[in-house]
């Protein structure tokens, strides 16, 4: 190819280049709710990227209350492609921050992307929180309330996905507004009955093989009984890091050694590395450390919004303690979560189970097109909505990666699987 050839190229692709940046910054401007934006970089170079301010009321029902400005992230591919719609259930700075950032299902459709953060999470959050304004169906009329504002520029298909209590997000906005997506696509998703929902205690004694299990249960036991060597270690190590708790550090020692066995399983972790019992205290500190960071019960970490939100309509986990009863004082276990991780104004806050209902309610009673994906030994599976896979909807398709983690996904299936789903995809998103 010539110089000049190359030049005109290299010009045509420029001006093609700054008439793309001038139609999207065009419908940007034109949409009412987004009081700024800025441009991004990002290793993709197939879509342009931009952070957006989205103005949001705090009170859908009431205006004079107020607004706050939700974070968005835009990556533009083409005004006539598939629109992906992640309903993040926590903070994006994840997103926002990496360049090398992509969601799966939106590399999958070749799509543009609308990241949301959750209400209340990172940067998204008023000037003064009330938390009364943090529950399910508010966040949702976020989601919906940005849907709707690019919809008029975005002609295509759209989908919406999540993963993890970004996939239960993707769920509820489903069942809120089931016109604003053709498609749902929730990774890994629980669907919780209340605070202690009860039914993973059960999953996780059945959890791979009895070996692994064994495995699992003694180095727990084993955590107990080096308890008066380990736990010394343990308080130098949260001193050094600064972390408080609400709850004596013993407790938080304890509830690490119970989380161990949920994380454990929660990631796929592999039975192979557990110290033999004949490994040195630091040995066993350092791997014990590594699975179940203390920060998580600490007063000063990124998860008091979730918090709030778990204690009133969201809903988490529990923990068997009757293996452990020699060892553990079961009353500083009983109701934990309220105890451990909010301050004691929530301790009387009842939960709310309405959100479990009214979605349950709705995948049974309807069948709109949505793909599950979950990991076969992932606790948070026992709580997900794989008892659709015996209401023979034509629609909702469950698909549980054998041996599968919280890290299941479309490309971690097998192979004939995967090929299934991207069928189906396809066929849907045409």
């Amino acid at each position: 190819m010539s110089r000049k050839i190359l030049s005109l190229a290299m010009l045509l692709f420029a001006a093609t280049t700054v008439f793309a940046n001038d139609g999207i910054e065009k419908m940007l401007s034109e949409i009412k709710a987004i009081s700024g934006y800025e441009k991004l970089e990002k290793a993709d170079t197939t879509r342009s990227y931009y952070l957006l301010k989205f103005t949001q009321l705090i009170d859908p029902n009431n205006a004079e209350v107020g607004t706050f400005e939700q974070r968005v992230m835009l990556g533009h591919r083409g005004f006539d492609r598939p629109t992906v719609i992640v309903t993040e259930g926590y903070g994006g700075d994840y997103a926002f921050g990496s360049k090398r950032y992509m969601e799966e299902l939106t590399h999958i459709l070749d799509a543009n992307i609308l990241f949301v953060e959750y209400r209340f999470f990172s940067q998204s959050k008023p000037e003064e929180l009330n938390w009364d304004y943090m529950t399910i169906a508010n966040s949702m009329h976020d989601y919906h309330a940005i849907t709707t504002a690019f919809k008029k520029y975005y002609t295509g298909k759209w989908a919406s996905t999540g993963i993890s209590k970004g996939g239960s997000t993707t769920i509820f906005y489903r069942a809120y507004y089931p016109e604003d997506v053709d498609v749902s696509v929730p990774y890994v998703a629980p669907l919780s009955r209340s605070l202690e929902d009860g039914r993973h205690e059960s999953f996780l004694e059945q959890a791979s093989t009895k070996a692994n299990r064994d495995a699992v249960r003694n180095f727990q036991l084993q955590l107990l009984e080096r308890k008066a060597a380990l736990l010394p270690m343990f308080n130098q190590y949260c001193l050094n890091k600064e972390y408080t708790f609400y709850v004596p550090t013993e407790t938080i020692y304890d509830l690490c050694v119970l989380e161990y066995q949920f994380s454990f399983w929660q990631w796929g972790s592999p039975a192979s590395e557990i110290p033999v019992a004949t490994a040195s205290d630091e040995e066993v500190f350092k791997y014990f450390i590594r699975l179940c960071e203390p920060n998580y019960f600490s007063r000063k970490n990124d998860l008091e919004s979730f918090s709030v939100q778990a204690v009133k309509d969201f809903g988490y986990y529990g923990y068997n303690v009757d293996p452990f009863k020699d060892y553990i004082n079961v009353e500083d276990i009983e109701g934990y979560y309220k105890k451990v991780m909010l301050p004691s104004q929530w301790a009387d806050t009842v939960f709310d189970d309405y959100n479990y209902r009214f979605v349950t309610d709705f995948l049974t009673e309807n069948d709109p097109k949505m793909i599950f994906i979950y990991g076969e030994w992932d606790p948070w599976t026992a709580s997900g909505v794989t008892w659709l896979r015996d209401r023979n909807k034509k629609n909702i398709h469950i698909y549980i990666e054998p041996d599968g983690s919280h890290k299941a996904r479309i490309g971690s299936m097998p192979e004939n699987v995967r090929a299934e789903i991207l069928g189906k995809l396809n066929e849907w998103m045409q």
